[in-house]
């Protein structure tokens, strides 16, 4: 059986794929956190942003020393930086 590329819209299947992830991505995150899903929907609607919450909070929950923690962040601190403003701005 061959298929009608032209009933297919893949752009819309794309976008279904993305929000269903991102929805996934939030859930996860908000699993972790005192958050809901909303509000890390709200908080960081690009999942480039939600991936570098991961990414913050997977160093902060290590078992690592903190002098470890603290340098791994300072590395980092241009991929942090809107994260932290952004919750920081939330809490204060």
């Amino acid at each position: 059986m061959t298929i009608n590329w032209d009933n297919i819209d893949l752009d819309s299947i794309a976008d279904d794929a993305a929000v269903e992830t991102d929805n996934e991505l939030a859930s996860k995150i908000s699993s972790l956190t005192r958050m809901t899903d909303a509000e890390i929907k709200e908080l960081f609607p690009a999942p480039a942003d939600a991936k570098k919450l991961v990414d913050l909070m997977t160093i902060v929950k290590s078992s690592e020393d903190q002098n470890i923690k603290v340098n791994k962040i300072v590395n980092n601190a241009e991929e942090f930086g809107g994260v932290v403003l952004t919750l920081l701005g939330k809490f204060i």
